[in-house]
C-alpha cells in the first residue's frame, strides 16, 4: 500500500506508523473512557486514520482510505485539517 504525502509525495507504508482512527473526540474530563478507551466500531467502508510519517518528513497525517478495498483518496496534514 502506498500512502500520498503532501510533503514527500507517494510512499511506501512501511515508513509510516499507523495511530488509528480520526474521527474520534476525547470526551471531557468527567465523563467515563471506558467507551472511548476500549470500544471501537469496525466500519467497512470510507474512513479517516492518522498515520505518522516516520521515515520521512515526520509529519501527523489524517488519511482517508477505503477499508473494503484499501483504496486512498486523499491525505493532509493533520495540524491543517478542519476541525
Amino acid at each position: 500500500m502506498r500512502l500520498p504525502c503532501p510533503f514527500c509525495g507517494d510512499r511506501d507504508a512501511q515508513e509510516f506508523v499507523y495511530r488509528g482512527d480520526a474521527s474520534l473526540a476525547r470526551p471531557s474530563y468527567d465523563s467515563d473512557f471506558h467507551d472511548y478507551v476500549y470500544l471501537r466500531d469496525n466500519p467497512a467502508g470510507v474512513i479517516t486514520e492518522h498515520w505518522y510519517h516516520a521515515q520521512g518528513c515526520r509529519q501527523w497525517l489524517v488519511v482517508t482510505r477505503d477499508t473494503r478495498s484499501h483504496g486512498i483518496s486523499g491525505a493532509v496534514f493533520a495540524k491543517d485539517r478542519e476541525a
